[in-house]
């Protein structure tokens, strides 16, 4: 079997779609430094070039009034016990130009796997970029990723990201993301992950609100158990007239884990607003005893809970 059909097997197993061979639908796939496959659309710029040793750089470009009709995928993992990945992402979403990426991340077999992502994302006036990122990482916990983004959102743009790793063992995750944004440009950040054993979480998520009218969301989701740690750190800053934004960072844990929650909400203008809300706790008695009532033990009804939490 080769590597291409070993990563798309993987992906898919992960849940992902069956979508490689479509003609309409852009996708690149990389196995640590190996790019297996590429395929590009009109209107869309893909290009991936191996630097060094376990480092890919991968230049991603909408052109100018161009809505990609079908979400981009894109394929990145490794395979074996051990490996490194490192990817320098750049992203150009150019003049009223939209697509919608959706980034699978898979690492089955992981023992003592780093995967480190450098992204730096430029979204030009009007123009719109949704990336969505789905984790696998295998039984074993052995994955260690390091993320760290660098967004510039101008005047009527708009950014959604969602990470999720429901899956699988965390392992360690060390994200940093922060988002500068100019008038009327919007931002979500969408964080929703399952930690468990001895996982690690480590979240930054910032954006701040420049320019006037301009609109944030941060929203973080985390369940923990067993000895699992989490410390999230949301950061909302309000600059201008009619900036508004909200933070919400909510914990479940259970067994032995520990949580910490950080929002921070600094308004700079009395034209601007900003709110915040954090909670961490157990499951939610009512929601517990109720599901129990029809059936459900403990466990189960803990389960259907934090499923319906992540899921949301």
């Amino acid at each position: 079997m080769n590597d291409y059909k070993m990563m798309v097997d993987a992906y898919q197993k992960a849940g992902g779609e069956d979508i490689f061979s479509d003609s309409e639908v852009a996708h690149v796939v990389l196995e640590r430094d190996k790019i297996l496959g590429m395929h590009a659309v009109d209107g869309l710029e893909v290009e991936a070039d191996k630097i060094e040793k376990n480092k890919v750089q991968v230049k991603v470009t909408v052109r100018e009034g161009y809505k990609i009709k079908n979400p981009v995928h894109m394929c990145f993992g490794v395979l074996p016990k051990e490996g490194k990945q490192i990817i320098d992402m750049q992203v150009e979403i150019e003049k009223d130009a939209a697509v919608e990426v959706r980034a699978d991340c898979v690492f089955p077999n992981a023992v003592e796997v780093q995967h480190i992502m450098d992204a730096q994302i430029n979204i030009a006036a009007g123009g719109s970029y949704i990336y969505q990122e789905h984790h696998f990482h295998g039984e074993h916990g052995g994955v260690e990723v390091i993320a760290k983004s660098d967004i510039n959102v101008k005047a009527q743009g708009k950014l959604v990201t969602k990470f999720d790793l429901l899956k699988g063992r965390v392992g360690k995750i060390d994200f940093d993301y922060e988002a500068q944004l100019a008038e009327a440009a919007t931002v979500e950040m969408l964080a929703r992950i399952s930690g468990q054993a001895d996982d690690l979480v480590k979240i930054r998520e910032a954006a701040h609100l420049n320019g006037k009218n301009s609109r944030g969301i941060l929203d973080s989701k985390i369940a923990l158990k067993d000895q699992a740690k989490a410390e999230i750190y949301n950061e909302l800053t309000a600059d201008a007239a009619g900036a508004m934004g909200h933070v919400d960072c909510t914990e479940i844990i259970k067994d032995q884990a520990i949580a910490r929650a950080i929002p921070i909400v600094d308004v700079r203008h009395p034209g601007a607003k900003v709110t915040h809300e954090a909670a961490i706790g157990s499951v939610d008695s009512t929601q517990l005893q109720t599901l129990m009532a029809r059936g459900l033990d403990e466990e189960d009804a803990s389960e259907v809970i934090i499923q319906g939490l992540l899921n949301d």
